[in-house]
């Protein structure tokens, strides 16, 4: 299976860049993240996928042979993570995965949470932690429970059981689980020491997310249905596009109760806000067609993608998109207030998401909402190290932190659009110029 892995994506591991032992970034401006602050003139030193000395340029001996990287006018952040990713498993082609790998690389992606596991990646997830394959970490989830998988609470446990034994690190729950089935599922993650992640079936409601102490709720999935919980007439339309169709009886008084419950049960949340944007961002298809990222998904996912948006649209109405989306902001930044853990994800490959090209909007959806760059910032850095209970100093630029950084042109602290202006990549030490990735990507599958 190694072997396989290898060959599979052997197209993205061609030249890869050789391993001079250290590399060091010079009189660099490093942003640490561990608060608000820019930090000039500095030397970094990474040695064995991990940082190793940061101090004023001049101060830091760089050793002889060393790669150095000159990056004054530069800005060093940690590498940011998508943590509702989706990584090609079934009958995917070998080219499919390693260009999806890619795309998450070349946009400054060291770390993905995918959100629809399969067996192979699991070899994947161990050829992308020894350095086999050009990709960011994964941590991945098991195939889908939803209502069809899980019929009872029988095969709940069989299959929670089974998922542990084969080394997946969480559940990814999907919409249709009854009630008691799902308490049954619940039970036996808690057991194994298996954590919940994704969607809140309706019939467990986000009362029995919270209770159930998911690990993050995604899409802000259950809180539209909360909101509008006995206010819609009888008899109830059923929930549709994550309560898009409830907007006329949301209650958004009931906001602030909803936070402080959300963080007494310690659930955090991956809004996937770029999703919603998308759709009620009132653009053409043809404007949406021609975003530059595009360029990278076939004529045939476009016009999928089209094709649900109409429909997505045409089903619920602008004015109902609009007001789920302003709902959705004035949550998002109640729960930043509050205490919530925002963790950032974008959902990619989904509608008008291309992996890596859609991290970018969604952090412009959080600053949109009313975060400020370096909170929106937090929400891919030091917030999903807190999620992933790694101790400091996980998710910033430190000494002893793991290698995982992007180098921009640009402060993003000022505008958080300027994350797309990425010199160059490194992953666990190993450095990957932004022109290099470019040639890659433009060479294709």
């Amino acid at each position: 299976m190694i072997l396989l892995v290898a060959l599979a994506l052997a197209a993205s591991q061609a030249a890869a860049p050789p391993d001079t032992g250290v590399t060091a970034f010079v009189d660099v401006t490093v942003i640490p993240m561990d608060t608000e602050r820019l930090v000039p003139g500095q030397t970094v030193l990474v040695r064995d996928g991990r940082i190793t000395a940061i101090g004023r340029s001049g101060a830091v001996q760089v050793p002889r042979g060393a790669r150095r990287i000159e990056a004054r006018g530069k800005f060093l952040l940690p590498g940011l993570a998508e943590m509702h990713a989706h990584v090609p498993g079934g009958n995917a082609s070998n080219a499919d995965i390693a260009r999806v790998l890619l795309l998450y690389t070349a946009n400054g992606i060291t770390t993905i949470r995918g959100m629809l596991g399969h067996p192979r990646h699991l070899e994947l997830r161990a050829a992308l932690a020894r350095g086999d394959v050009l990709g960011p970490r994964l941590i991945t989830a098991g195939p889908s429970l939803n209502g069809n998988s899980v019929p009872d609470g029988a095969t709940a446990q069989r299959l929670v059981a089974e998922q542990k034994a084969a080394g997946y690190d969480f559940l990814k729950i999907h919409p249709g689980i009854g009630r008691s089935t799902f308490d049954s599922l619940a039970a036996a993650a808690v057991q194994l020491g298996m954590r919940l992640a994704g969607h809140v079936p309706l019939d467990v409601t986000l009362d029995g997310a919270l209770r159930h102490h998911f690990w993050t709720i995604d899409h802000l999935d259950g809180y539209a249905e909360a909101l509008a919980a006995g206010n819609v007439p009888t008899p109830a339309p059923a929930s549709e596009f994550f309560g898009g169709n409830l907007t006329p009886w949301f209650d958004t008084t009931r906001i602030d109760d909803l936070v402080r419950r959300t963080v007494a049960a310690g659930v955090a949340q991956v809004p996937t806000e770029i999703l919603f944007e998308n759709l009620a961002a009132n653009a053409s298809i043809d404007l949406l067609r021609a975003r530059p990222e595009h360029r990278y998904v076939s004529a045939k996912t476009l016009d999928q993608w089209a094709t649900q948006t109409e429909s997505i649209v045409e089903g619920l109405g602008p004015d109902a998109l609009g007001r789920l989306v302003a709902m959705r902001r004035r949550l998002i930044k109640a729960m930043q207030d509050g205490g919530v853990l925002l963790v950032l994800g974008s959902d990619a490959p989904q509608i008008w998401n291309v992996p890596g090209f859609s991290m970018h909007r969604e952090l412009e959806s959080l600053v949109a909402a009313g975060l400020t760059p370096y909170q929106a910032l937090r929400t891919g850095t030091t917030n999903v190290a807190t999620l992933l209970g790694e101790p400091a100093p996980a998710g910033t630029v430190a000494v002893g932190a793991r290698a995982d950084m992007v180098l921009l042109d640009a402060n993003p602290l000022e505008d958080v659009s300027r994350t797309r202006a990425i010199a160059g990549v490194m992953l666990a030490g190993r450095w990957w110029p932004s022109a290099e990735l470019a040639r890659r990507l433009d060479a294709g599958p």
